[in-house]
């Protein structure tokens, strides 16, 4: 008798769940249409933000939380999103995070009052936080990483449709009286059940079948400790000192859930973040980078279009179209990048290019103020939107193509999870900074005059500049130019650290089989181990 090993079914493309370049693009038309969604969501209240503070009559801290809230809830819960997907039907969680969106649209766009409106943008940051996570874990699934370029220049280019239409629709509706900000919300219902129609139509992925529990108390601990850390970096300098026993219970409470969560997730059996991705280099170096890249890029330009509308008193449609020379520089260089990607099979030049111009935008970004002309400021702008454009998107390419497929999604939502969470922490740090600088120039500059007389800034109303007039309304102006560009001073560091990130990543060759094929070549591989050697007589 001799022993010979059972050979391996092939896979082929009707076994390995290849879908064709036309299936391709017509379930790319439905993930497009979603990811517009939830961009148009995040740009179109950039604009309607001072108008919406002023009409329920809410704070600066508030302003910073109606952001925060929505990016705190889609961080929190991206990890888990990212492992469903590894588990169920991709594209049932897909629909059922449009769903959630559409819920917390119609909430945010039907409000009486901020606390119900920062409810809705939790509601939608959960959907935001599926949309997110799975759009990249779908699009691993259909597509190899070396074609991925291709695709992703399409991605690019919807990215930049919807960041271009955000700003200027929702400058237009609060502009036009008998619209109004609330429609800045209910205008993405229809395109958000138009995603999910289209989905259900185009998307057709296999459905995993594996009867596993989700570690919900890895879940539970994550997400709370995460929001904890939040919590306390929002409003540490407003609420209480940085240096006080609230900031000490906070940090330690959330560091604290946060080292149980990797006790936990290191016993279970499917942990939400599987912790031995972590030995993986690139995928470590990826997501510090993408943490880094979070803080510096939300952090700084999230208050852009305040300094817009305050600090340079345009109109919102006119701070929307402030946004144009970023967001063509974004869509430009992410749609090139992919290309050359796609054709050479070379990423990392990118992702070292792409940090080096981040690091150069935020450094002439902080020196801006209230008379910088708009020539200046575009070119600025353009810069920085060119670097994040290389930069952003290709971190997660590098974790994609160096993983087993069946860590696809993990490894997709981890790196986008401490992009978010880079995100959420440097919105709400900075603008818990920008809070207490504000305050602190208001009054040094206007005495008893300051809004409130709040030196710490962390209840000072947004200022109308319609009531305001002669020098108050020149030193307002000049507060906010100067807080503004100070915010991009403090991120870019954290834009050099992520260029040291970048450079220590290697590279390696692009796989050009799509995660599908990939994931039924080592199902099959695993199969053959486990039938073992065949008896031949």
């Amino acid at each position: 008798m001799t022993a010979t090993t059972a050979a391996p079914e092939p896979v082929t493309a009707a076994n390995s769940g290849r879908m064709s370049r036309r299936e391709v693009l017509q379930a790319l038309s439905g993930l497009m249409v979603g990811m517009f969604v939830s961009i148009l969501a995040s740009t179109i209240v950039s604009n309607a933000l001072p108008r919406i503070i002023a009409d329920l009559k809410g704070t600066q801290s508030v302003y910073t939380w109606i952001v925060t809230s929505e990016l705190l809830a889609m961080t929190a819960t991206v990890p888990l999103w990212g492992k469903m997907a590894d588990l169920f039907s991709k594209k049932l969680l897909i629909q059922l995070s449009l769903g959630l969106f559409v819920v917390g649209s119609l909430i945010a766009g039907l409000t009486p009052n901020v606390e119900i409106l920062l409810v809705s943008r939790v509601i939608q940051g959960i959907g935001a936080g599926g949309m997110t996570a799975l759009a990249m874990i779908v699009m691993a699934a259909m597509i190899p990483p070396r074609e991925l370029g291709r695709y992703a220049g399409i991605f690019g280019a919807v990215f930049g449709v919807g960041t271009i239409a955000g700003p200027l629709i929702g400058g237009v509706l609060v502009d036009t009286s008998w619209l109004g900000w609330r429609w800045c919300f209910l205008i993405g219902v229809p395109f958000t059940l138009l995603a999910i129609v289209l989905l259900q139509k185009t998307l057709h992925l296999p459905v995993v079948k594996r009867k596993v529990s989700i570690d919900w108390l890895g879940a539970l601990l994550i997400t709370t400790g995460v929001s904890t850390l939040l919590i306390w970096s929002s409003m540490a300098g407003n609420k209480f000192a940085w240096a006080s026993w609230w900031t000490a219970g906070l940090v330690a409470g959330g560091l604290l859930l946060l080292a149980l969560a990797v006790v936990v997730e290191s016993r279970a059996a499917e942990p939400i973040i599987p912790l031995d991705i972590f030995r993986n280099r690139t995928v470590s170096l990826a997501t510090l980078a993408s943490v880094l890249v979070g803080v510096a890029m939300f952090g700084g330009t999230v208050f852009l279009s305040q300094y817009f509308q305050i600090s340079l008193g345009k109109s919102p449609t006119v701070a929307g179209l402030m946004s144009l020379p970023m967001v063509f520089g974004l869509l430009v260089s992410s749609t090139v990048a992919g290309q050359l990607i796609t054709k050479f099979g070379k990423w990392k030049i990118f992702l070292v290019a792409g940090g080096a111009i981040m690091t150069v935008g935020m450094l002439l970004l902080g020196t801006i103020d209230a008379q910088t002309s708009m020539v200046v400021l575009s070119s600025y702008m353009a810069i920085l939107g060119i670097g994040v454009g290389m930069l952003m998107q290709n971190l997660v390419l590098a974790a994609q193509n160096d993983v087993p497929a069946h860590e696809l999604g993990a490894v997709t939502s981890v790196t986008t999870f401490f992009r978010s969470m880079g995100g959420a922490i440097g919105v709400s740090a900075l603008g818990a900074v920008l809070a207490n600088r504000v305050g602190t120039l208001m009054a040094e500059k206007l005495g008893p005059l300051a809004q409130g007389g709040d030196s710490g800034g962390g209840e000072a109303k947004v200022p109308d500049l319609s009531k305001l007039e002669g020098p108050i309304l020149k030193i307002v102006q000049d507060v906010y130019g100067i807080a503004t560009a100070e915010l991009f001073l403090i991120g870019a560091p954290f834009a050099v650290l992520a260029l040291i990130a970048v450079l220590f990543i290697k590279e390696k060759p692009l796989h050009t089989t799509s995660g599908s094929e990939r994931l039924a070549q080592e199902e099959a591989a695993e199969a053959a181990a486990a039938a073992g050697p065949v008896l031949k007589h």
